[in-house]
C-alpha cells in the first residue's frame, strides 16, 4: 500500500532520521513512539505530502487516499460545528450543488418537450444516482453519529466553531477525518483532548477501522488497545516490531540484553584473539600463525548493541517564598458558560504544603476551578488568595500559551527578569534545547517540544504554589518520569489536574472528584480514591461515573412499565412499516423518472401519468412527515 525506501530528513545539518525503510500493509495499526522531537510528527507530515525530505523514496499504490490529524488545527471562521464536518464530503457537497442548480432550472422551466429539458431530466437522473453511490442520503447521520461518539450533543451542532476550544476543534477535524473513509489515517496525538468516553468510543471505532492506521500517542494503555505494530524513532533509526507497545518494550528489551550477551562474549574471543597475536609476533616461528590470526580478527563481523537514547531534560522547581498556613480559600464558587452549568457553590480550603489532584470526566470543571484559582476566568461567589501567594501556572493548551512567531530563546528572554536573564541559556540546555535549537520558531516545535519550553518559561518567575493542568499531555515516557520526581520533591502547595494514575501515583496525598457541577474530598493519594471507587483505575472510574449517571436518569424518568414498552413496540413498528413504504416508493418514483429519461415521449403518453406521478409525490413527502414524527415520538419515549 506505502513503501519508504532510505528516507533521510536533515535539520540544519543535523539527520532527524537516516535512510529508514518500512511498509505499511493493509491491516496495519501502528503505534509511532519515540522521545520528543525524534521526528515522529514530521514523518507522519511527509507521509501526508505536506513536507520535503531530503533523500529516499515514497511510493504508493494508485489512488491511495491519506487523512491527516495534524496537532493544531485552523478552521474557516463563520461555520457551525456541522457545516465544517459535512466539509469532509467534498464529492457529495459538489453532487447537491448541481442537484440544486438542476432543480431550480426544472422549476422555472417550462419547455417540457424541448430536447434540453430532456437532456436535464437525464442529468437529474445519473446525478441522483452518483449522489446514491457516494453516499449522499446517509452522511447527514453519519456525521451527527461521529460526532455524539465524540462527546458532542445535539445543541452544540448548530454553534459556530470558534466558540469552542482548541481540544474540541481538534474533535470536529478527527470527526471530518473518520467520516471520509480513508485508505490511511494518520493521527498525531488523538487523545490529548478527549476524554475517558471519547477516548473508549475512538478505541472502538479504530478497531473496525478498514484502512490503515497510524497513530503517534504517548498513551500506553490506547496504543495497548489499539495497535498491532509498534515503530520507534530512536536517535535517527527506526525499530520494526510486530507487536502492541507493551510487548514491543519487552521484546526490544530482550533483544538488547541478548546483543550485549552476545558483544560481551564476543569482545572475550577478540582480546585472546590480539594476546595470541602479540605472544606470536615475537616469535619468527610463529609470524605465519600471527598473521593468520590478524586475518580472522578482520573478517569478524563485529556485533552491535542498539542505542538507547537517554537524554533527559533536568528538572526542579525551588520554591520562592514560604506562605501563610491558608494559601486558597474558596467560597460558594460557580461559574456558568450561558445556560451551561459547570460549577456550584465550591467550597474549598487549601493549606500549604497540600498535594491535590483534580480527577473526573472532561468537562466537570477541573481546568475551570484551576483558572480562577490562578485568576483567568471571572466566577460569582468568593476565592481569595493567602498571605505571600506566588502561583505557578501551567496550562493545558500551550499553542494559545505561546507565541508562535516568536523563537525559543525569544520567547525566554520576553518572560525573564534582569536577574534570570543571564541563565536563560543553561535553563534551555536543561530542557534538552542546545546549540542551534534555541533559534527554533515555537510554530515548528512539537507538542512535546512546547510543553518543555511551557516547563522551562514556568521557572524564570517565583512561585510557591503550583498549578499544573494535564501537564502530561504531549510529553514522552522518560521526560514524564523526570517532570515525576521534580513533583515530588517540590516542597510548596501542589494542585494537579490530570487523567493518568500512573504519573498522579505518590505526587498527591487529597482527591477531588468532579461530578456533578460539584466535588468531592477523598482524604487520601489516588490509590485510596481508586480503592473507595473500588475500581482499577481511572478511565474506569471516568466510565463509570458516566454509567451512574445514565442510570439515574432511567431511575428519575420512572421505570418503563409493560403499557410503556407496549406502546414503544407499537411504535417501532409503525415506523418500520412507514420505512418499507418510503423504501417502495422511492424506488417507483426513481424507476419513472428512469424511464422518463429514456422514453421521454411514450412515458408521459400514459394515460393520468403526470397525475399518478404527482400522486406517488405527494404521498412519498405524507409518510416522510409521518416517519419524522414517529421518530420525534419514540425519542422522547426512551
Amino acid at each position: 500500500m506505502l513503501n519508504i525506501h532510505n528516507l533521510s530528513v536533515s535539520f540544519q545539518g543535523d539527520y532527524l532520521f537516516e535512510k529508514i525503510t518500512f511498509q505499511l500493509t493493509p491491516g496495519d495499526r501502528v503505534g509511532l513512539v519515540g522521545k520528543n522531537g525524534a521526528g515522529k510528527s514530521t514523518l507522519l507530515r511527509i507521509i501526508a505530502n505536506e513536507q520535503e525530505y531530503d533523500e529516499g523514496q515514497i511510493a504508493t499504490d494508485k489512488e491511495i487516499s491519506i487523512g491527516f490529524l495534524k496537532q493544531d488545527i485552523d478552521f474557516t471562521k463563520g461555520r457551525t460545528v456541522l457545516e465544517e464536518s459535512y466539509e469532509a464530503f467534498i464529492e457529495i457537497k459538489k453532487l447537491e450543488k448541481q442537484l440544486e442548480e438542476i432543480n431550480i432550472q426544472l422549476a422555472e422551466r417550462t419547455d417540457y418537450e424541448s430536447e434540453s429539458y430532456h437532456q436535464l431530466m437525464v442529468d437529474l437522473n445519473e446525478i441522483q444516482h452518483q449522489y446514491e453511490i457516494h453516499g449522499g442520503y446517509n452522511y447527514q447521520g453519519e456525521t451527527e453519529r461521529i460526532l455524539q461518539g465524540l462527546g458532542f450533543q445535539r445543541e452544540d451542532f448548530n454553534k459556530l466553531t470558534e466558540t469552542f476550544s482548541g481540544g474540541w476543534r481538534m474533535r470536529i477535524e478527527l470527526a471530518k477525518l473518520l467520516l471520509q473513509n480513508n485508505d490511511i489515517l494518520l493521527l498525531d496525538e488523538p487523545t490529548n483532548h478527549l476524554d475517558i468516553e471519547s477516548i473508549l468510543w475512538l478505541e472502538d471505532f479504530l478497531k473496525n477501522y478498514a484502512g490503515v492506521v497510524v497513530v503517534v500517542s504517548h498513551d500506553k494503555m490506547f496504543l495497548d488497545t489499539i495497535t498491532n505494530r509498534t515503530i520507534e524513532i530512536s536517535l535517527g533509526k527506526i525499530y520494526d516490531y510486530n507487536k502492541p507497545y507493551s510487548k514491543y518494550l519487552i521484546q526490544r528489551s530482550e533483544l538488547r540484553e541478548q546483543q550485549l550477551a552476545s558483544q560481551k562474549n564476543q569482545q572475550k574471543k577478540i582480546e585472546q584473539t590480539e594476546r595470541l597475536i602479540e605472544k606470536f609476533r615475537a616469535k619468527a616461528s610463529k609470524a605465519t600463525m600471527a598473521q593468520s590470526l590478524i586475518k580472522k580478527l578482520d573478517r569478524i563481523d563485529r556485533i552491535e548493541v542498539d542505542e538507547d537514547d537517554n537524554s533527559v531534560m533536568s528538572l526542579h522547581f525551588p520554591i520562592s517564598i514560604n506562605p501563610g498556613k491558608v494559601v486558597i480559600e474558596a467560597e460558594n464558587v460557580s461559574k456558568s458558560y450561558g445556560e451551561k452549568k459547570v460549577l456550584q457553590h465550591i467550597d474549598l480550603l487549601v493549606e500549604r504544603n497540600s498535594k491535590i489532584s483534580f480527577v473526573g470526566q472532561n468537562g466537570q470543571g477541573k481546568s475551570t476551578l484551576a483558572k480562577i484559582i490562578v485568576g483567568e476566568i471571572e466566577h460569582s461567589g468568593n476565592l481569595k488568595l493567602g498571605h505571600n501567594v506566588e502561583i505557578g501556572y501551567f496550562a493545558q493548551d500551550q499553542t494559545e500559551y505561546l507565541d508562535g512567531s516568536k523563537t525559543v530563546l525569544d520567547t525566554m528572554i520576553d518572560a525573564a527578569n534582569e536577574k534570570n536573564r543571564s541563565k536563560v541559556r543553561d535553563i534551555l540546555g536543561a530542557f534538552l534545547f542546545r546549540g542551534e535549537e534555541v533559534e527554533k520558531y515555537v510554530r515548528v516545535l512539537s507538542g512535546g517540544e512546547r510543553n518543555r519550553l511551557a516547563l522551562a518559561k514556568l521557572l524564570l518567575q517565583p512561585f510557591n504554589v503550583l498549578v499544573m493542568d494535564e501537564p502530561t499531555n504531549h510529553l514522552d515516557i522518560k521526560s514524564k518520569n523526570v517532570l515525576k520526581e521534580a513533583l515530588k520533591k517540590f516542597e510548596g502547595t501542589l494542585i494537579l489536574v490530570s487523567h493518568d494514575r500512573d504519573f498522579l501515583q505518590g505526587l498527591s496525598n487529597k482527591v477531588y472528584e468532579f461530578k456533578d457541577h460539584k466535588i468531592k474530598e477523598y482524604l487520601g493519594d489516588i490509590d485510596f480514591f481508586l480503592e473507595q471507587r473500588n475500581i482499577q483505575n481511572l478511565r474506569e472510574a471516568e466510565k463509570r461515573t458516566v454509567e451512574v449517571s445514565e442510570t439515574k436518569q432511567k431511575e428519575t424518568s420512572g421505570k418503563q412499565s409493560y403499557e410503556h414498552q407496549k406502546k414503544i413496540k407499537s411504535l417501532t413498528n409503525k415506523l418500520s412499516k412507514i420505512e418499507a413504504s418510503i423504501n417502495k416508493l422511492e424506488r417507483e418514483i426513481k424507476a419513472i423518472d428512469i424511464e422518463l429519461s429514456i422514453n421521454y415521449d411514450e412515458t408521459i403518453a400514459i394515460p393520468n401519468f403526470f397525475d399518478d406521478y404527482q400522486k406517488k409525490k405527494t404521498e412519498l413527502e405524507k409518510l416522510m412527515e409521518d416517519w419524522e414524527a414517529i421518530t420525534i415520538e419514540i425519542e422522547l419515549a426512551t
